[in-house]
């Protein structure tokens, strides 16, 4: 893991110096894994927002 890329992905994501030090390796995985990244709200649901 480059640690560097990895604190630079951490200050985008808001999490504080110290939060990430405290985080595990696997709670890190799960905060920048594809899971962490939503996915594209459809036409539909846009529609639906802009008319809510």
């Amino acid at each position: 893991m480059d640690w560097g890329e990895a604190m630079r992905a951490a200050g985008l994501m808001g999490v504080a110096p110290e939060a990430f030090w405290r985080l595990s390796v696997r709670e890190w995985r799960m905060l920048t894994g594809p899971a962490a990244v939503p996915t594209p709200m459809s036409r539909r649901e846009l529609e639906a927002l802009a008319e809510a």
